[in-house]
This record gives structure tokens, sequence and C-alpha cells, in this order.
């Protein structure tokens, strides 16, 4: 299905993927608070379906977002120092809700600033343009990052590196961005058909298994001993479903497997 042309988000289903396309081209794909709502419960969509396996944020314009429309979004942040997750919704940054827990597959492109910026350490994969620019310039608007760069840019580009940029506000291209470990891979063309291609190959694999590797990668960024203790009950679980006789029949006879979640 696609949002109308009024929506600040559209929704397109292809196979088991979602795509979720930022819808304010004329604002640069400025979040205001319809935008955010709209993509919160994107988020609680996927996670719900068996149907969907993984999704795509991506932006329709030459932009991805150049932050937060703080006109609009101004008065909810005074008052509560967050933004309201409406019912059925998840926080796409998984600060304020658990995390999804389907994989996310980002594509960037032209401006990525603050919330983008942490949108895209919150996601799973990340591919950008050459020519995307990166900031968090929340520093230089009064505030700070509130959408998860403080804790996940150092885990994953190390202090000084993440200093470096929350602290001054100033801008960094692709390529920083892929040396910090906030983008995955850089690309000369089309982000998203990148972003498409490995999706599918997400997509094609296991869904229950997809889902537990993913939800034990992020429990043990929090507690890798705690983690390694729980290994073997994952494994458990997914030991007694179908598509691992699935698989390993497609082991057996060399054909491809076709997962059916269960």
């Amino acid at each position: 299905m696609s949002a109308h042309a009024e929506d600040s988000i559209t929704l397109e289903r292809l196979d088991h993927r979602l795509e979720i396309g930022f819808n304010r081209p004329d604002k640069r794909n400025a979040a205001n608070v319809s935008l955010l709502e709209q993509l919160a419960l994107a988020y609680g969509e996927l996670d719900r379906d068996p149907q969907l396996r993984v999704g795509i944020v991506h932006a329709h314009g030459d932009h991805f977002t150049s932050g937060l429309d703080l006109v609009d979004v101004g008065p909810s942040l005074q008052k509560q120092g967050s933004l309201p997750i409406p019912d059925g919704g998840l926080d796409p940054w998984g600060i304020t809700t658990r995390q999804v827990s389907k994989p996310v597959v980002v594509a960037l492109k032209g401006t990525c600033f603050t919330l983008g910026v942490e949108l895209a350490l919150a996601s799973d994969v990340v591919i950008a343009h050459r020519d995307t620019v990166f900031a968090q310039l929340e520093v230089a608007r009064g505030i700070l990052p509130f959408g998860g760069a403080t804790s996940r840019m150092p885990a994953a580009a190390g202090w000084s590196n993440a200093m470096r940029w929350l602290l001054s506000a100033e801008s960094f291209s692709a390529s920083e961005a892929h040396r910090l470990n906030i983008v995955t891979e850089v690309v000369d063309d089309d982000p998203l058909q990148a972003a498409r291609v490995i999706a599918d190959a997400i997509a094609q694999q296991a869904p229950l298994a997809v889902q537990e590797t993913l939800q034990s990668a992020r429990a043990a960024r929090i507690d890798s001993e705690k983690e390694h203790a729980e290994l073997p009950r994952r494994l458990g679980r997914l030991m007694v479903t179908g598509d691992v006789a699935r698989g390993m029949e497609a082991f057996m006879t060399k054909k491809p497997a076709v997962f059916e979640g269960n």
C-alpha cells in the first residue's frame, strides 16, 4: 500500500519487506509531529506483521532529512522533553519504547542531520550515497542529541571520534561516517537500490533465526556474559521450528530453502 500525497510518510509492501519513505521533500524532509507519528506507526506495523521480515527507510526528494522541524515539534519537546508515541507505534530510535524486532536497512542521500544520523545509528545496515552530508547540530540549537547518539556513536566510533562531531556541530562526509562505523557502505549510485538488494537477502533467510540473531547481538552490546548464557535457550527455541527442517533439507538437496517463519 502507499500513503496519500499529503502524508508525511509513504509505505510500500514488496514481498516480505516494508519500504518506509520520508515524504516532505519540499522541507528537506524535516521531521514534524505528523512525520514522527507516522514513522512510529510504520515501525509498529513492521514489528507486528509476521509477513514482514525487513524494513527499508528511505526518503523522497534529494535529501534524507534536515532534522527536526523545530517550529512544529518544539512545543512538545518543551512541554515533556520527548515526543509521544501513538498507540500501536514503536519509537524508531528505540529510546522510549523497545526497538523494532525486525532488521531495518536505511538508504541515505543529500542532507542527513541530527535525527537522521541517530536513526542510522539505531538501524542495522546503512547505505549512503557518496555525496551525503552528516551533522549532529543539537548543541548549536541549545539542546542535546536525544535519539541515542550520545550512547550509540561512542560505542560505534570510539569516544574521541564521537566527541569530535557531537560537541562541534560541524558537518562530516559519507566517507567519515563510514570510518566512524555509522555507515555500512558508501555507493555512487542510488542507495535505495543497494538497500533493496541487502534487504532482499535478509528476507530470504529464516525470519525467526534472523530476529533471534538480531536480539542476541543487541543484548550482547549491553551485557555479553549474560547473553552468552542465553544462547543455548535461543538455539533451543529455533531447533524446534519448521524452518530448521527446511534449512536442513536445503543443505542436503542443494536447493534454496523457502522459509515460512514457523
